[in-house]
């Protein structure tokens, strides 16, 4: 017998708006282990997103509109204690037929995302130390952010009738550096790798940081149905994000 995850990815017939993925259990077993080569999610992570998941259907089931940003505030209503904005939520529902408290009994606790991966999935997942890299891990954690700030539009956007299976969307976030001196731009891993930027201009008697000038000169091209003011937050402010680009390919 399954869990209550289980429970309802079968009575709510949940998927995964990702093509790279067959079924809600192989997308969440992939992130929480990091086998698809993204950083690893931990169960409060993969935990929201189910809920939300789950809280678009019932909405969709009810035909309440799914708009991102509602969604996002209102599960944080749902979830939360401001009592007043709470009540004024369950008022609205109520003219979609939903119950608030009976909404919220439908989520699940991270205690119980925990129970479906390790108990009824017999996931496992490397808990070896590595060497810390906060800088590689930082940009990582922006650009999914940035690929999951993106998949929201394109969800919106097909709720919207404005972009037919926008939903389906394969979204991918690249972070490029560019040379404060010329035209060069490379991707932020390659930089890393070789130790410059541009090797025309690896040198300099500057006693600024090559960073902090990089930074300087930061731009963002972006292309079709993306979100880059989300890089620029999900970094925490810092200036030297230089170039993003969030490709959506139907």
């Amino acid at each position: 017998m399954g869990c209550k995850v289980d429970s309802l990815i079968e009575r709510h017939a949940l998927t995964v708006p990702d093509s790279g993925y067959e079924s809600v259990d192989e997308y969440l077993v992939a992130r929480w282990t990091g086998s698809d080569g993204r950083s690893a999610d931990g169960y409060k992570a993969l935990t929201a997103w189910f809920n939300k998941r789950l809280l678009k259907r019932i909405y969709d089931e009810h035909g309440r509109d799914t708009v991102s940003v509602h969604l996002e505030r209102e599960y944080e209503l749902i979830t939360g204690d401001q009592d007043i904005q709470r009540d004024e939520l369950a008022a609205d529902l109520a003219t979609h037929g939903l119950d608030i408290d009976d909404i919220a009994d439908e989520l699940v606790s991270w205690s119980t995302m925990r129970h479906h991966l390790k108990g009824c999935l017999d996931a496992e997942k490397d808990t070896t130390p590595a060497e810390t890299d906060w800088e590689r891990n930082t940009v990582q954690m922006t650009r999914e952010r940035a690929a999951e700030k993106a998949r929201s539009v394109l969800s919106s956007l097909t709720s919207k009738g404005r972009l037919q299976d926008a939903e389906g969307a394969q979204v991918d976030v690249e972070i490029k550096l560019g040379c404060p001196d010329c035209s060069v731009r490379v991707p932020f891993e390659n930089a890393v790798e070789r130790g410059y930027v541009c090797e025309t201009h690896a040198e300099t008697e500057s006693d600024e940081p090559i960073l902090e000038r990089v930074g300087n000169q930061s731009s963002a091209i972006a292309l079709p149905y993306v979100v880059v003011d989300a890089l620029q937050t999900a970094f925490f402010g810092e200036p030297f994000l230089l170039e993003a680009a969030t490709i959506a390919a139907l």
